[in-house]
């Protein structure tokens, strides 16, 4: 996960900013892609396939506050072009308070889950591109 780009914090008194570290990303992610089995084995060292994820997150507020989340990825070989990319928009809806940012923590897993569920539906419907690399 060599990108995340998050927007739209609130800056109202007694609020911090949106807070959602790239780690959480990368490691729910790995979590999910592992329990999927969509491959038979993933983490974040080097391997035959490698699965680039740049993800923006926004927030924004109207009745209630909306986390939109942005997936663009790219699967293939290792150290060569990648064989295809995807791209998935999720978008989940929050409280119309935020009191704290943990407030934020279960919408944007919703769209997080809802994105990544997306992305491996592309990934294994295009299996056949991927089967010549080792899984």
């Amino acid at each position: 996960m060599p990108f995340l780009a998050v927007e739209g914090a609130d800056h109202r008194q007694g609020i911090t900013l949106l807070d959602w570290p790239a780690q959480d990303l990368r490691s729910a992610a790995i979590h999910y892609i592992q329990s999927r089995q969509s491959f038979t084995s993933v983490g974040d060292k080097p391997a035959d396939l490698t699965l680039t994820i740049k993800a923006w997150l926004t927030m924004r507020s109207s009745d209630n506050y909306r986390y939109r989340l942005r997936l663009e990825s790219a699967l293939g070989p290792t150290e060569q072009l990648p064989t295809k990319s995807y791209l998935v928009e999720k978008e989940a809806v929050g409280s119309s308070v935020r009191w704290i940012t943990a407030s934020d923590q279960t919408p944007i897993a919703e769209a997080a889950q809802a994105a990544l569920d997306d992305l491996l539906t592309q990934i294994e419907a295009d299996r056949l591109l991927y089967r010549n690399s080792p899984r």
